[in-house]
């Protein structure tokens, strides 16, 4: 069984009614600006012993948005983080049972970074909190946390789904 959840294994992904092909090109897009900006600094700060600091911010955001892309991706198709030596040894029903609490701790645990993270944004757009480095309004960058947090909650409903259904392991 643990075989079947490796999530270095090649496999099909599952069929959703979102195309998972959405967070594999935001996913590639983003690191692909990481790389370039990163890329450009160093460039950069060796031709002119000047460093462009403030891009950190850019790169920061952008991994929060590639992480929590992952986390949706991966929540798509099972292949979230779990202890499967110990599921492995439960029975057929134990382990769907065991996918299906974990798949409503992914929903609770999201549900409320989202919450929070929504409370945060707003708090910061009210307030007119402006990043350190280039002053622009911090909701923008700390937005993305609950509409990703959403995105991973509909992919593990979705999985849920499946599950229940029979269409998913």
């Amino acid at each position: 069984m643990a075989a079947d959840l490796d999530p270095t294994a090649t496999g099909d992904n599952p069929r959703t009614r979102v195309p998972l092909r959405l967070e594999e090109v935001a996913i590639a897009t983003c690191m692909a600006a990481i790389a370039l900006i990163t890329a450009a600094n160093v460039v950069v700060r060796y031709m002119t012993n000047i460093s462009f600091a403030i891009t950190e911010e850019y790169s920061v955001v952008l991994m929060v948005v590639v992480t929590m892309l992952g986390a949706a991706y991966a929540m798509s198709g099972g292949r979230h983080i779990r202890i499967a030596y110990f599921v492995d040894m439960l029975p057929p029903r134990g382990r769907r049972l065991a996918e299906i609490g974990a798949m409503a701790a992914v929903i609770l645990c999201f549900g409320l970074l989202a919450w929070y993270g929504a409370k945060l944004a707003y708090d910061e757009y009210l307030y007119e909190v402006t990043t350190p480095g280039l002053g622009n309004p911090q909701w923008l960058y700390s937005g993305w946390l609950p509409l990703l947090s959403l995105a991973v909650i509909g992919r593990a409903v979705g999985r849920l789904i499946r599950m229940a259904r029979g269409q998913d392991r």
